[in-house]
């Protein structure tokens, strides 16, 4: 069994070989903080989440970055528009974005890095991109000499004239060649801004991501993931920067890039003003029912999101729980061999998700018309497969307490016996959850352990895997 995955890089699936034989490096680009995020940002969250769910099973250990991108140009704007300082904004939306994203039933990345903590890694990888004669400092800003790289462009597959057509670029006086894009630009007396051996300024959006994967992740990566629309100018100059100040070191063995969401057969974008945010979503539809919806199309594709397409996945979310209803009484076993399923084997074929999908649908059939004997294991089957696709993360019960329309009634709500109500939502559990991953993640295991003993006090008990932390409640 071998994982494949398509490699923008080359333009056909490879065989996945990590660095390292046992251990994966991966980064994907965060959101940047200004708003809150809409479905097309959803995507490439939930395509990753899976990824490294898939590779936590393969691999010993996997280190997952995605980072949060907390001062920008739309940043700037929005704080100016709402009265607001600009660190408050950045961090409100944060918050916003990992609480839509726990709803969508993402674990929390391995690392969570914010560039405005990583200022002095990008001014020293600024300083040797100019040692090195790949960068120039002109009226203030620092900029990458796109000509001194003999082979710019690779990655996108495109000529310098073409990149200039399809680009918004500024074409400034000071700059040697209308492409060469900003490291660092200087900051008004009203805008953020730090100290920097070229006067008072802040970074270049593609610096940024550069100098956090190499504080945390090194200089060369397994796999880097994000939206097609990253390919070019993002990540082409991502590759620029970094292979350049690492002396022509390869910087991502694997590109991967999802594609885009469409609305009526048109690309979601602000500018159409077709676009749905997670947060409007989720007050219609649960997270598992979105995170289905996304996962119905291979990663690559074009997803044409709709009213339909989550009705669709409402429904089949709903077979596949009224399967495990039925059996919700039934012990599972321990000699499921999920990895020679046909279920695993799509995953291994780069991520085919809806062929995974199908799969499980077909073990719920065989679920609602098999022998007494034979029931343990499919349900066991139907569970592991769903874990590994961030799908059936709760019982039944709670399941169709808020699907089937009986609002009134959830089990956030139920009271057990007539005395109380059952516990925190199944937001708060999450939000807990990534919180604990965090500590976790600083070392702060005091805090941890804090989260987990305050979790069970209210009936919630973690359970702690490969794949990730799941939770149930006590009866």
């Amino acid at each position: 069994m071998t994982l494949t995955l398509y490699n923008t890089k080359t333009r056909q699936k490879e065989a996945f070989q990590p660095l390292q034989p046992d251990r994966v490096k991966m980064y994907v680009c965060g959101p940047t903080v200004y708003n809150l995020v809409h479905i097309g940002n959803a995507r490439p969250v939930v395509v990753f989440d899976t990824l490294f769910r898939l590779l936590n099973v393969l691999y010993g250990e996997v280190i997952y970055a995605r980072n949060i991108t907390d001062i920008d140009d739309k940043i700037m704007k929005a704080a100016a528009e709402n009265g607001e300082e600009i660190g408050a904004l950045a961090a409100r939306f944060t918050a916003e974005f990992e609480s839509d994203m726990a709803q969508l039933r993402n674990l929390p990345p391995s690392i969570v890095p914010r560039a405005t903590d990583h200022l002095p890694e990008m001014i020293a990888m600024t300083r040797r991109l100019i040692e090195k004669g790949h960068a120039y400092e002109a009226e203030g800003h620092v900029l990458f000499d796109v000509n001194s790289m003999s082979d710019y462009g690779r990655l996108s597959n495109r000529s310098l004239e073409d990149m200039l057509d399809g680009a918004r670029v500024e074409v400034a006086p000071y700059k040697k060649y209308a492409g060469d894009f900003v490291l660092w630009k200087p900051s008004s007396a009203a805008e953020p801004g730090w100290d920097s051996p070229w006067g008072r300024g802040r970074p270049g959006w593609h610096l940024e991501c550069s100098a956090m994967i190499e504080k945390h992740l090194g200089e060369t990566i397994d796999i880097h993931g994000g939206g097609r629309d990253l390919i070019f100018p993002h990540h082409e100059n991502e590759l620029a920067q970094s292979c350049c100040a690492h002396d022509g070191r390869e910087y991502v063995r694997y590109w991967m890039h999802n594609g885009y969401i469409n609305v009526g057969g048109e690309k979601m974008s602000k500018s159409l003003g077709n676009f749905r945010t997670v947060r409007e979503l989720l007050g219609k539809y649960d997270g598992e029912v979105i995170r289905y919806a996304l996962l119905s199309a291979q990663y690559r594709s074009e997803l044409d999101f709709s009213q339909t397409l989550l009705d669709q996945a409402k429904a089949c979310l709903n077979s596949f729980y009224s399967a495990l209803d039925k059996v919700e009484a039934l012990e599972g076993v321990d000699d499921v061999d999920l990895q020679n399923h046909p279920f695993f084997l799509a995953l291994l074929d780069d991520l085919n998700t809806p062929v995974a999908l199908g799969e499980m649908h077909k073990v719920t059939k065989l679920l609602n018309k098999a022998a007494q004997g034979d029931k343990a294991r499919l349900k066991t089957t139907l569970l592991q497969a769903g874990r590994l696709l961030g799908l059936l993360q709760r019982g039944p019960d709670e399941w169709f307490g808020r699907v089937r329309g009986r609002a009134d009634i959830t089990l956030d709500a139920v009271t057990m016996g007539g005395e109380g109500i059952v516990g925190p939502t199944p937001e708060e559990i999450e939000a807990k959850i990534a919180e604990r991953a965090q500590a976790k993640a600083d070392k702060d295991y005091a805090r941890a352990d804090e989260i987990r003993k305050a979790l069970k006090a209210q009936g919630v008990v973690l359970e702690d895997s490969r794949e990730g932390t799941n939770w149930k409640r006590e009866r």
